[in-house]
C-alpha cells in the first residue's frame, strides 16, 4: 500500500483548512451532511433520465454514529458512491468540486440543488479528526474502495468491502488538549443540536442510534420499577422547512410555533411575512415583526440580521446585510441556492443577488407595515411603541437619505385627536388657511400642553404634533416637508400666523418701547440674542423662542451628550404686552434701573424653568424673588 501525497497546492490548502478558514470546529459535521445529501441529490438526477434506476425517497438517508469507546465518529450515506477515479479526483485533490462538475452537467430539476461547489468543506474533518477514513462503493459498480488520510502528509486508496451503494466516512477524534474538548463531538445531545442547527431542513432523513431507558415490561406488580437501557433509531432533522410548504397549508399557530423554535422572541409576533419568490432571483423567507423590544436592542450588543439558508443549510446565524438599521427589530431567516458563497460557506460574497434579496425584503416589510397601520391600528400602535423610536432613527440617520422610505410609518402624539396621529391624517384635515405643520417638543405631553409657545397655534384652531422622543426633532429636520407643508416649531421666531385685524397692540409696542428692550438684552449679557413684544402669547408674561436652525430643545439633547461642543440655539425672549408684568417693566424703566434689572432677571429665569433649562445661579435667583416679596 503506497502513500500518495497531496499535490503542493492541495497541502497548504489543506493547513489553511485545518488552522484558518472555518471559524468554529461544529462546521465540520455541516459540510460532511451537506455531501452526505449531495450525494443522495446525484442519484435523484440520474433516475429522472434513467429508467433502469427507480428512486424510492424511503430508501435514502444520512446515518450518524458516535463511538466513545473507540473515539470514532461515523457518517453513511446511502448517495451515489465515488469510484477509485473520483475518490482520487475528489480527495485527493482539494478544492476540485465533484458536486460543482456534476452540477454543470446536470440542470436542476423539481427543486433539488446540488449546493457544495469548493471541493473543501469535506476537509473541515481534519479540524476535529486526527485520521479520516472513506470507504465508497459506486452506483452501478460491484467494487468498493477506501481512501484514508491523517492529514497534509499524503492518503493511501485500497480496494475494500462494501455490500451496499454509498460512502462511509470515519472520524477518528482528536484526543483532547488543555485548551480544547474534542469529546463533545462523540456526545449524543451535542451531535444532536449541531444538526438542529446547521442541517434541520436537509431534505433527506438523518438518523441516529438514540439511547434511553424505560421501565421494564414484566415488573412485579406493585415493586419498585425497574429500567432498562435501550437504542432506538430516530431521524433527528425537521427535513421539511415551513417555508417551502404552501401559505394555504399554514395556520397562524404554525408560523408562531416556529417563531419560538427558532428562539427568534420569547413575545408574540405582531406579524409574519411569508415570501416565495420566483422572479430575478429565486428566494423564500418567513419575518417577524415582534411585539416587543429584546432587553439589548437599544445597545450596542444588539446584532441586526437574518438567518440565512442556502438550499437548507444554515450558512449565517445572524446575516446583517439583508436588513436595513430602521428595520433591524425584524427577525427570521432567508434560504436561497442563488447565493455566491465563500469558500467556507460561512459568509457571503457581496453580489447582485444579495442585493436584489435585500432590497424586496426591505420594499415587504414596509409594504406590511404599512397595512398593519391602515387595517390593524391597535397592533401597529404596539409596534411602534416598541420601535418607532428605531423608524425616526432611520429617518435622521445617512443625512435623511431614507425619509421617504420611512416618514408614512411616522406617528406623533396630537393636540386635538389626544391619541397618535400620522402625517398624512394631520395634513388631512388641515384647514385651508393653515401653512404649517406645527409641532412641539417637550420631556412628556403634560409639559408640552403647559407651554406658553402653544398658546397662539391652540388659539387659531390649528393642530399641534408634541415631540417627546429626544430625536423627534432631529428626524423631522431631515423629512423638511412633507406633502408641500413645512414644519414648523411653535417655538420657532415666526409662526406663519398672521394677527387678527384688531390686535395691532405687539408691532405698536414693539415700536415705542424698542429702548427698553434693547435695555433689557444689554442688561442680560448676551444671553438671549433679542428682546421683543410677543404676537404668540395670551395669558402667560414671558417665554423663549429660537430663531435658527438650532431649537432649545436641540440645544438641551446635545449638551447632555457626551463630549457635546457647546452648541446654544439662538434664544429670543418674548414678552406679552398685554400682561400686567409689561407695565411695571416700563415704569421700572421710567424709575428705577435696578428694579429694572431685577424684574428683567427674574423673567429670563422664568422663561428658562418654564423651557426645563437650567437656571445658572438658583442662589441670586431666589434672593431676587425675596427682594420682590419684600
Amino acid at each position: 500500500m503506497v502513500k500518495q501525497e497531496f499535490k503542493a497546492e492541495s497541502k497548504r490548502l489543506l493547513e489553511m483548512m485545518i488552522n484558518s478558514i472555518y471559524t468554529q470546529r461544529e462546521i465540520f459535521l455541516r459540510e460532511l451532511i451537506s455531501n452526505a445529501s449531495d450525494a443522495i441529490d446525484k442519484i435523484y438526477y440520474k433516475a429522472l433520465t434513467d429508467d433502469n434506476i427507480a428512486f424510492n425517497a424511503a430508501d435514502y438517508f444520512v446515518k450518524i454514529t458516535a463511538d466513545k469507546e473507540n473515539r470514532t465518529l461515523t457518517l453513511a450515506d446511502t448517495g451515489i458512491g465515488m469510484t477509485r477515479e473520483e475518490l482520487e479526483t475528489n480527495l485527493g485533490v482539494i478544492a476540485k468540486s465533484g458536486s460543482l462538475s456534476f452540477k454543470k452537467e446536470n440542470e436542476s430539476k423539481d427543486g433539488h440543488n446540488i449546493i457544495g461547489q469548493f471541493g473543501v468543506g469535506f476537509y473541515a474533518a481534519f479540524m476535529v479528526a486526527d485520521r479520516v477514513t472513506v470507504t465508497s462503493r459506486a452506483l452501478g459498480s460491484a467494487e468498493a474502495f477506501q481512501w484514508e488520510s491523517e492529514g497534509a502528509d499524503g492518503y493511501t486508496i485500497v480496494p475494500a468491502d462494501k455490500a451496499a451503494v454509498g460512502t462511509e466516512i470515519v472520524l477518528h477524534i482528536k484526543p483532547n488538549t488543555e485548551d480544547d474538548n474534542y469529546d463533545e463531538f462523540l456526545e449524543e445531545y451535542r451531535l444532536r443540536a449541531i444538526v438542529k442547527k446547521y442541517s434541520d431542513f436537509i431534505r433527506y432523513p438523518i438518523k441516529m442510534d438514540i439511547k434511553g431507558q424505560r421501565p421494564k415490561a414484566d415488573a412485579a406488580e406493585g415493586a419498585e420499577p425497574e429500567f432498562e437501557s435501550y437504542v432506538e433509531e430516530q431521524t433527528i432533522n425537521s427535513m421539511v422547512p415551513i417555508w417551502r410548504k404552501n401559505k394555504s397549508e399554514l395556520t397562524d399557530a404554525d408560523y408562531e410555533q416556529f417563531y419560538h423554535e427558532k428562539r427568534y422572541g420569547f413575545d408574540k409576533p405582531l406579524k409574519h411575512i411569508h415570501i416565495s419568490a420566483d422572479g430575478a432571483v429565486v428566494y423564500r423567507a418567513i419575518l417577524y415583526v415582534p411585539e416587543s423590544t429584546p432587553f439589548d436592542y437599544y445597545t450596542k450588543e444588539f446584532e441586526k440580521g437574518l438567518e440565512l439558508y442556502s438550499n437548507g443549510v444554515l450558512i449565517m446565524d445572524k446575516c446583517a446585510d439583508l436588513l436595513p438599521d430602521y428595520f433591524s427589530f425584524v427577525k427570521g431567516m432567508v434560504d436561497s441556492e442563488d447565493l455566491s458563497l465563500n469558500i467556507s460557506r460561512e459568509m457571503l460574497q457581496h453580489d447582485r443577488q444579495l442585493t436584489l434579496i435585500a432590497k424586496n425584503i426591505k420594499n415587504k416589510i414596509k409594504s406590511t407595515l404599512l397595512s398593519l397601520l391602515k387595517d390593524e391600528r391597535d397592533n401597529y400602535e404596539k409596534f411602534y411603541k416598541s420601535f418607532g423610536r428605531q423608524l425616526k432613527f432611520g429617518v435622521y440617520g445617512d443625512y435623511g437619505m431614507n425619509k421617504d422610505v420611512l416618514q408614512d410609518l411616522l406617528l406623533f402624539h396630537s393636540s386635538k385627536e389626544n391619541k397618535l396621529v400620522s402625517l398624512d391624517e394631520y395634513i388631512a384635515r388641515m384647514p385651508e388657511d393653515q401653512k404649517f405643520i406645527y409641532y412641539a417638543s417637550g420631556s412628556s405631553i403634560e409639559r408640552i400642553e403647559k407651554l406658553p409657545q402653544t398658546e397662539l397655534v391652540s388659539d387659531k384652531g390649528y393642530e399641534i404634533l408634541y415631540f417627546t422622543d429626544d430625536i423627534d426633532e432631529f428626524a423631522i429636520k431631515s423629512i423638511m416637508t412633507y406633502k408641500e407643508k413645512t414644519f414648523k416649531s411653535v417655538s420657532s421666531g415666526d409662526l406663519g400666523i398672521e394677527p387678527d385685524a384688531d390686535d395691532d397692540k405687539p408691532e405698536a409696542e414693539e415700536a415705542g418701547s424698542k429702548a427698553l428692550f434693547e435695555q433689557m438684552q444689554t442688561l442680560l449679557g448676551g444671553k438671549v440674542t433679542k428682546v421683543k413684544a410677543s404676537k404668540r402669547l395670551k395669558s402667560h408674561p414671558v417665554c423663549l423662542t429660537s430663531e435658527g436652525e438650532l431649537s432649545i430643545e436641540m440645544e438641551k439633547i446635545l449638551s447632555a451628550m457626551p463630549n457635546n461642543e457647546n452648541v446654544h440655539a439662538e434664544k429670543v425672549l418674548e414678552i406679552n404686552v398685554n400682561h400686567p408684568v409689561f407695565q411695571s417693566l416700563k415704569e421700572a424703566a421710567e424709575k428705577d434701573n435696578e428694579k429694572l434689572n431685577l424684574y428683567t432677571q427674574l423673567l429670563y429665569n422664568q422663561a428658562l424653568l418654564i423651557e426645563g433649562l437650567p437656571i445658572q445661579d438658583p442662589v441670586a435667583f431666589t434672593n431676587d424673588i425675596c427682594k420682590v416679596m419684600v
